[in-house]
């Protein structure tokens, strides 16, 4: 009888770690796909938004790269309806085959110099076909893995679902740096960007050889066998407000908070690094990468730590955390990666004085707008080198001007020029503002003898540490909040439109920002005031639920 019931208890453990592993690696596939893109957003731009002017075509490929988070809670209410209706298995199968095959398109696909304006609008298409399938895909691991774990483990075991996200995403960074290394920064620019977006089909393979393998999760075989199964799962998560209300209180005291952070500490570091430090591209992944490495153990650790001590203390703290550093870090961050430019601004820091009406909101839809008047002229030229700068106010009808420390230079309005004149000036006048800012030790990019490494990769390791916190326990933080019948269904969409809304939009919102003020890290309020609501909101509202029977 012992020998038999040991002999049960290990061939449980095998199947536990085949439904974790093959959950796993799936997801881990699913969100390789999904990054790559982010990963790739410079060079997106000059492949597919070549017929607009840089800094738009820049907002542009983050909005691209947005769209497929924006089409995410819809993915999370389709696809979360049939796995309460069809089972968890079947439906994260056809999730994976459609990111998979997605991912592929945009591998084929030719770029705007090639077919024009269908280019960006077949991308488009497939990011929100991938958002539609990662919408589906993440509900459906968390929640399968949940319901297989053992009493006393959810924490744990779902712990293994949220490396994922991470390890997708260094995964993309590995197979990008050794595409650009095997092919040079030339050809990877020009051809090889497509490497990473065709392997896809051969993970695709492999992970839909293990999920095969998987039977159905046992709590919704047992729902089904005892006909409490849900025939409306859509009613019954959003139009009965006990459940709504969980729904709400899941998304604004759990998952915006979680989103931010995570975002800020993976994706945003990434593009400061690159856009605004103008770290080199292969140095920046690396960096990020090794981060990523150090910190992913944590998620386990978090995820077994809030087994004991309950999932609400761990993701809130990690959010109060985040909200309290997150300016001296990136300070730090701009130091460590870039020390000439730190100096620079310390020593001679940029103002644009110009007549507030002179000045537009510099996004161009159509890439077709001259911005031409003085304050347009001097802040575009800024922007685009990726210099910080202040705002002060002049006198109506005044020229702007640009004081770079004790330096002015003098921008022109370029309205009544004819094109020829507009030109020469614009250049004589860009010429003349480069060389004052060289002149007060602005570099062009960063130079990669002086980054500070280690001291990067710690600082980007904190960032990532903050994302174990609030991202390692909420799996499992969400499936406990909601019934067997429904809970695919509702767990999916406050996680989703939390990350998908309010982490998936926080480049484009906090690009836009700094485009906006001019300051370097005026984009990281969105993160703190999102990240300090959840903490109140969770700390009220939020209950700890993490000894709860999920059969019931």
């Amino acid at each position: 009888m012992t020998i038999t019931t040991s002999m049960r208890d290990n061939n449980l453990k095998r199947d536990d770690r085949m439904v974790i592993l093959a959950s796993s690696v799936g997801t881990v596939i699913e969100w390789y796909d999904f990054y790559l893109y982010g990963s790739l957003a410079a060079i997106i731009t000059a492949q597919f938004f070549s017929g607009v002017n840089e800094t738009t075509g820049f907002i542009f490929a983050l909005m691209a790269f947005a769209a497929g988070f924006a089409v995410r809670p819809f993915g999370a209410v389709f696809f979360g309806r049939l796995g309460d209706l069809w089972g968890r298995k079947n439906t994260f199968l056809v999730t994976m085959l459609l990111m998979g095959l997605s991912t592929f398109v945009v591998g084929l696909l030719p770029s705007y110099a090639a077919i024009g304006v269908a280019a960006p609008v077949i991308l488009i298409a497939m990011r929100l076909v991938q958002g539609l399938a990662l919408g589906g895909e993440y509900g459906g691991a968390a929640t399968y893995v949940a319901e297989h774990a053992p009493p006393g483990k959810r924490g744990l075991y779902t712990s293994f679902i949220q490396i994922t996200a991470t390890a997708g995403l260094m995964l993309s960074l590995l197979v990008i740096l050794g595409v650009r290394v095997a092919v040079g920064e030339e050809a990877f620019i020009d051809w090889g960007w497509r490497i990473p977006f065709l392997l896809s089909i051969l993970l695709l393979g492999v992970s839909l050889w293990i999920r095969l393998k998987l039977a159905e999760s046992p709590a919704f075989q047992r729902m089904k066998a005892e006909g409490k199964g849900s025939t409306t799962p859509l009613k019954d998560s959003f139009g009965r407000w006990p459940n709504l209300k969980l729904v709400l209180i899941a998304l604004l005291g759990l998952t915006a908070g979680q989103a931010v952070v995570w975002y800020t500490g993976q994706f945003y570091a990434l593009f400061f690094l690159e856009k605004v430090l103008r770290v080199e591209a292969a140095l920046a992944n690396v960096l990020i990468a090794t981060a990523l490495l150090l910190a992913t153990p944590f998620f386990v650790f978090w995820g077994w730590l809030s087994d004991k001590v309950g999932r609400k203390p761990i993701i809130l703290a990690g959010c109060l955390l985040a909200a309290a550093t997150y300016f001296p870090l990136f300070g730090m961050l701009t130091e460590a990666a870039n020390p000439r430019l730190a100096a620079a601004v310390a020593t001679a820091p940029v103002t644009v004085i110009a007549d507030p009406e002179d000045c537009s909101v510099q996004f161009d839809p159509v890439g077709k707008t001259v911005f031409d008047s003085s304050c347009d002229l001097a802040k575009s030229w800024l922007a685009k080198a990726g210099v910080s700068y202040a705002n002060e106010a002049a006198a109506a009808g005044t020229v702007a001007q640009v004081r770079i420390g004790e330096v002015t230079v003098a921008s022109f309005d370029g309205a009544a020029l004819d094109p020829a004149a507009f030109g020469e000036t614009k250049a004589a006048f860009e010429a003349e503002l480069g060389a004052a800012l060289t002149a007060a030790g602005y570099p062009a990019k960063a130079d990669s003898a002086l980054v500070n490494r280690p001291l990067v990769v710690a600082i980007l390791f904190v960032l990532v540490f903050y994302v174990t916190m609030v991202y390692g326990p909420i799996a499992a933080a969400l499936v406990e909040m909601f019934p067997t019948n429904i809970r695919y269904t509702s767990m999916s969409l406050p996680y989703h439109i939390g990350n998908g809304w309010f982490g998936g939009f926080l480049p484009t919102t906090a690009f836009a920002i700094v485009a906006a003020t001019g300051n370097i890290y005026a984009g990281l309020w969105y993160p703190v005031v999102v990240a300090i609501m959840t903490v109140v909101l969770g700390v009220l509202l939020v209950r700890e639920r993490k000894d709860v029977d999920l059969s019931a």
